[in-house]
């Protein structure tokens, strides 16, 4: 329990939000390095896993799987375009996945993969647009995809620690503290 709270704790301590580019001297180990450098890609990844993890039946799969897929289509589409909206939806995935794993939201699996869905695709947009110079979208993409593949299978372990009321609790407070890190950075 001791560990859970001091994790609580280290989301709400301020940090900087945004992801930034030049992570790496490869494009590969670049876009890896990308959603790691980023507190809101790092909390939305991980909450992501969380919330998966808590759902039923086809929505424990499809809602990862479909927030991989349309990250990969908002980042193509980021490389050449942009939205001035898109940091603002980084940081609501952030609030609004915290605030699912804190009030036990479950969804149907077209429900949630909507919803991670379009979430993902202005992560996507951001990693696209971020992309370093001399990289290519395919070694980078293949990067950034693996890294959330990895923070979501990790989210997904964690909640799949304990089947307690103690466990739900801890799983409720982390889902509660990503959503108050998503309005403090929202508000930095």
């Amino acid at each position: 329990m001791k560990k859970i709270i001091i994790t609580a704790a280290a989301l709400l301590l301020p940090a900087a939000a945004f992801a930034h580019t030049g992570h790496g001297t490869s494009s590969f180990s670049a876009g890896i390095a990308h959603p790691f450098m980023g507190l809101d890609h790092l909390l939305a990844m991980l909450a992501v896993g969380l919330w998966s993890a808590r759902q039923v039946g086809a929505a424990r799969w499809t809602t990862p799987v479909t927030f991989v897929a349309m990250m990969a289509v908002g980042a193509i589409i980021g490389v050449s375009n942009s939205l001035a909206i898109t940091e603002f939806m980084i940081i609501a995935s952030v609030v609004a996945f915290g605030a699912m794993i804190a009030f036990k939201v479950s969804s149907s699996a077209v429900i949630a993969g909507a919803v991670a869905g379009t979430f993902a695709l202005f992560h996507g947009l951001a990693h696209g647009a971020e992309m370093p110079m001399m990289s290519t979208l395919f070694t980078y993409g293949a990067g950034f995809i693996l890294a959330t593949a990895l923070l979501h299978a990790i989210g997904f372990g964690l909640a799949m620690l304990g089947h307690n009321k103690a466990a739900d609790v801890s799983r409720r407070i982390a889902g509660a503290g990503i959503a108050v890190a998503g309005l403090a950075m929202g508000v930095a």
